[in-house]
């Protein structure tokens, strides 16, 4: 079958009109362009011949780029030459031109210089049937069809001139040779296995036949041709992968339109022959193979199908299907293996058999769990917070494994028993054939397991041919990429094998084993394992081979393969917290900080990716700071890398707890590109990672006032709805940094951010309501936005988070209502209103959860000014609760403790009671705490406790007239006054004889 000028550059397009730029389809333009040249050199008179209608098309050339033999008027151009008829063979009307000849086509091409190739692309899109406009329809009906083909071309030759019938036969040999070129570029590139398909199909006619019991109308291919590579589908849709298109007609249901491609089979829009341009779509799910698409799209297909498999029991499969347990209509049985048991028997074994393993593995996975679910051992312990449990559920949920065995079942088999008696050459040979499978899908690779090649897989590492090792690894890096197969890998002990493999001077094979680690170590055993044999220093020791980035050669290329597999390993094994120490004690942190300085991607993201592994750890992110690495992170934000970028990210989030690092970010002008990542919405991971390393940024107030150059706020608001909790956790945990600057709190009120933040109050991830009650209390502290707040029913949201079982959440609710109380309106009503409330705060005092207690303190020191609920308080017995707390040394508790007595002392009855409870001889010890604000709140307390002749006496015996004395030389006029009271009143009581005066007040 021969095919157009136009078509033979789109047998790499996508089916429109334009053609893809891929490296096919310019060679195919390369090739055309060159016969168009050498056609005017070495055939002058066929490239003569006028075509019988103009090719035309918008051309980049201009009147200017013509000069002799032209005629140039205005704009327009006429060539000199001319047909029988008197019309220019070229006519150049901006930006039109018609050439009418292959002469004066390869002057236009030559007149093009740089832009050849876009001449020839244009004018192949512009002239659809190029074979038509130069020959005429009767020749253009026979371009392809070889059986007819001479007949008509002498009835031409009587016809037309010779020169046209050479023209055709020139054209149509480059036809062929353009052909033959692209389905050899398809074959290399693409897998394609039409044999297959072919005998699905023969295996679905023999279901046509049969009179009433036949389950199929009819079976038949869109196009009788068939390719040299065994395809029907047109090269162009080949290189997608697509081998032939179908129509299957059904007994109950309309045509079925199927295409069959490596991937699998499917319903497309209707293509009726190979030729058209239209149908090519998919337009239902991916089957596995003929046979389930048509049982899911026609039940009289299915039930007959089953019917005939179950009553007639012996069929002969198609080769595609026998070992999937399905057969076709024939009567024969075949033996797979002449010798053994027949398919049927032995596929029964092997799916006990991996029954059984799934069994066994499961019950290891069960064990597993309850160890990550209750106490952990030493080791276990010493895992990564980012090694969460949710790796050994995924582990888990892998574990299902299929029991249906996959095509190539037979033939691992046998290549399995060949490598367990084969001599070298053997060897080689059937690695080679392994690899040629689909070692990626599922199937295949625990194929490999059943018939016992991962053992000699794993063996083969212990040889001493080399080669032998390289063929093993590269099998086993495929097939490793299944957890399953990993797990028993570390089983057989071969992950032991594969790390000595990194000693070997092949620095192939030390790749490939390092990449092999980089897959099995994904679960807490296996790193453990690789540390314990020494991986890791070996493989920081191949970090070491990076050469300079100048004049590399191809010993150093290799050297740099080495280094990015050996940092993927590294990477994986990163996850285990004494990994990280083991790697930093080898010397890994000068080394990943060398390999961050190079330009290459594929490189950085796991240099990057394990550095923000290991910036969990404190000496990481020392060494991060100190070796400059900052700088580099921040340089990599900029590339256009989402993944890159989402892991640089990454490393400032966790660096970024360091004042140091944060005026880094700064300095360095890294604060924009953070903000940049904001617009990238689509990828969450990466928003999650630049949003946290804001959140970071922005504990320093410098890097907030650079934020707000950005218009980084108003972007974070938006980012508060349908986002994901990762993001959201960031976002408010950003913004409470924000509304720490006063004007922030009106522009987080104004971009409508309030009401999504009250919104999140109702969600349940822990973190997530610390940050937003943070938040939503930072912006309770001005007066506009509290009104705001208590219009949405935040403060009665807040105050339901007291219930929470979390003290993190419980500390941070109320450490966020104490602003809110204050610039209330009728702040008393308002908690008055709360059934049950009062109750519930003055019980979360006997939590021992001393930041709970500090704000529930804070919160009661609050609610105290208003004298209707200090009343309800003293009825929950306040007092007695309070004086409990009192023997504490946490300056934080000892601050907001005075605080909240001295405010429930305005109730008259609760100094006796609070003197009575033990509380004045603990206060005046707070006066020794060097923090002034504890100072400032427990003179204020003793001040008011001191207006009950009994806690005088006490204060007397304590020795608390001396510091408050030091204390009346402040500069705070109300601690002054609050001390000096204080000392009054004792005072008063010596005056009267009832104590002795302090020598100090005498």
């Amino acid at each position: 079958m021969g095919v157009s000028l136009t078509k033979a550059a789109q047998w790499t397009s996508s089916g429109t009109g334009k053609l893809e730029l891929t490296p096919m389809n310019q060679s195919l333009l390369k090739e055309i362009l060159r016969f168009v040249e050498q056609l005017v050199s070495q055939h002058p008179q066929e490239a003569e011949h006028v075509f019988e209608e103009p090719l035309q098309w918008s051309t980049t050339l201009v009147a200017s780029d013509f000069k002799t033999d032209y005629d140039i008027s205005d704009f327009n151009v006429q060539s000199h030459e001319k047909d029988s008829e008197g019309q220019p063979l070229l006519q150049l009307s901006p930006p039109t031109v018609h050439v009418r000849n292959f002469s004066q086509l390869s002057k236009v091409v030559h007149l093009a210089a740089d832009k050849k190739l876009e001449e020839v692309r244009t004018c192949l899109e512009e002239n659809r049937d190029t074979e038509v406009k130069i020959f005429g329809p009767r020749f253009g009906d026979i371009w392809g069809r070889e059986d007819t083909q001479t007949d008509l071309v002498d009835e031409d030759r009587a016809k037309d001139s010779e020169v046209k019938v050479k023209l055709f036969r020139l054209l149509q040999n480059m036809d062929k040779e353009l052909l033959s070129k692209l389905l050899e570029e398809i074959s290399e590139q693409i897998r394609l296995d039409p044999a297959a398909v072919n005998n699905d199909v023969e295996s679905l006619k023999q279901f046509c036949s049969g009179g009433n019991k036949r389950v199929l109308k009819s079976v038949r291919y869109t196009s009788d041709y068939e390719f040299s590579n065994g395809c029907r589908a047109p090269p162009w849709r080949q290189v997608h992968g697509e081998i032939c298109y179908l129509i299957i007609e059904p007994c109950d249901t309309e045509d079925l339109h199927i295409t069959c491609s490596n991937a699998g089979v499917f319903l497309n829009g209707g293509i009726k022959q190979e030729g058209a341009e239209s149908g090519y779509e998919r337009t239902s799910d991916t089957y596995t193979d003929l046979l389930t698409l048509l049982k899911s799209r026609s039940p009289y297909f299915a039930e007959h199908i089953n019917q005939q498999m179950a009553t007639k029991g012996k069929y002969e499969p198609s080769p595609r299907w026998k070992n999937r347990g399905l057969v076709s209509p024939c009567g024969k049985v075949e033996e797979n293996n002449p010798g053994e048991e027949r398919s049927g028997e032995i596929q029964k074994k092997k799916l006990r058999k991996r029954a059984s393993s799934k069994m066994k593995v499961e019950r290891i996975s069960s064990q597993k769990m309850k160890i990550s679910g209750g106490a952990m051992t030493a080791e276990l312990s010493g895992e990564s917070s980012s090694e969460s449990e949710d790796e050994e559920q995924q582990l888990e949920r892998r574990l299902q494994i299929k029991t249906e065995m996959s095509p190539e079942y037979w033939q691992i088999h046998k290549l399995v028993k060949f490598l367990k008696i084969g001599e070298q050459t053997a060897t080689m040979l059937c690695l080679c054939a392994m690899l040629e499978l689909n070692l990626m899908q599922e199937s295949c690779q625990l194929d490999i397991w059943d018939v016992g090649g991962l053992e000699v897989l794993l063996n083969l590492l212990d040889s001493a041919a080399v080669r032998c090792k390289i063929g093993s690894l590269k099998v086993l890096r495929k097939i490793s990429h299944n957890i399953v197969i990993c797990q028993i890998i570390l089983d057989m002990d071969g992950l032991q094998s594969i790390v000595k493999a990194l000693d070997s001077p092949d620095k192939d094979l030390k790749a490939l084993a390092a990449e092999t680690i980089a897959n099995v170590a994904r679960f807490r055993k296996a790193r453990r394992t690789v540390r314990q044999c020494g991986g890791i220093k070996k493989l920081v020791k191949l970090l070491d081979c990076v050469p300079n980035l100048a004049n590399r050669s191809k010993k150093q290329e290799k050297d740099m393969e080495v280094a990015h597999c050996s940092v993927l390993a590294l990477w994986s094994l990163s996850k285990s917290i004494k990994n990280k120490r083991a790697i930093d004690e080898a010397g890994g942190i000068p080394l990943l900080g060398q390999m961050l300085k190079l330009p290459h991607e594929h490189m950085l993201i796991p240099v990057v990716g394990t550095l923000q592994e290991c910036a969990s750890v404190e000496c990481y992110r020392i060494a991060i700071q100190t070796e400059g690495m900052i700088k580099d992170l921040i340089k990599n934000l900029s590339r256009d890398n989402n993944e890159l970028q989402m892991h640089c990210a990454s490393a400032i989030f966790k660096c970024a707890e360091h004042k140091q690092t944060r005026d880094m970010m700064r300095t360095y002008d890294g604060l924009e590109p953070l903000v940049s990542l904001l617009t990238k919405s689509n990828d969450k991971s990466l928003l999650a990672a630049a949003t946290g390393a804001i959140w970071k940024c922005s504990i320093s107030r410098k890097n907030v006032a650079k934020f707000q150059e950005y218009k980084c706020l108003e972007s974070l608001v938006n980012l508060l709805t349908d986002q994901p909790i990762e993001v959201l956790v960031n976002v408010a945990g950003a913004l409470e940094k924000f509304a720490q600057i006063s004007s922030n709190k009106g522009t987080i009120r104004k971009c409508r951010g309030i009401e999504p933040l009250i919104n999140l109050l109702t969600e349940t991830n822990e973190a997530l309501l610390v940050n937003v009650t943070k938040t939503v209390g930072a912006c309770a502290r001005d007066r506009d936005n509290m009104a705001v707040i208590d219009k949405l029913d935040g403060f009665r949201f807040m105050w339901s988070l007291l219930k929470n079982p979390s003290p993190e959440v419980q500390s941070s609710a109320a450490w966020a209502l104490c602003p809110c109380i204050e610039n209330a309106k009728d702040a008393g009503e308002m908690v008055r209103s709360l059934v049950g409330g009062l109750e519930m705060i003055v019980n979360l005092l006997k939590s021992t959860n001393n930041e709970v207690l500090a704000s529930i303190c804070a919160a009661i020191s609050r609610i105290a000014k208003d004298k209707e609920n200090l009343a309800v308080l003293t009825d929950h017995d306040v007092v007695p609760l309070l004086a409990k707390l009192t023997n504490t040394t946490d300056d934080r508790l000892c601050l907001h403790l005075a605080e909240a007595i001295g405010h429930c002392c305005m109730w008259e009855g609760n100094r006796a009671s609070f003197g009575e409870a033990g509380v004045v001889a603990p206060l005046v010890d707070y006066l020794k705490s060097s923090n002034s604000a504890v100072h400032y709140h427990t003179t204020h307390a003793l001040y008011q406790l001191s207006k009950n002749p009994d806690n005088c006496i006490t204060m007397n015996e304590r020795g608390v007239v001396k510091p408050l004395i030091v204390i009346m030389g402040s500069d705070d006029e109300t601690l002054q006054e609050a001390a000096a009271g204080c000392v009054r009143n004792i005072r008063h009581l010596a005056l009267a004889g009832l104590i002795r005066a302090p020598q100090e007040i005498q």
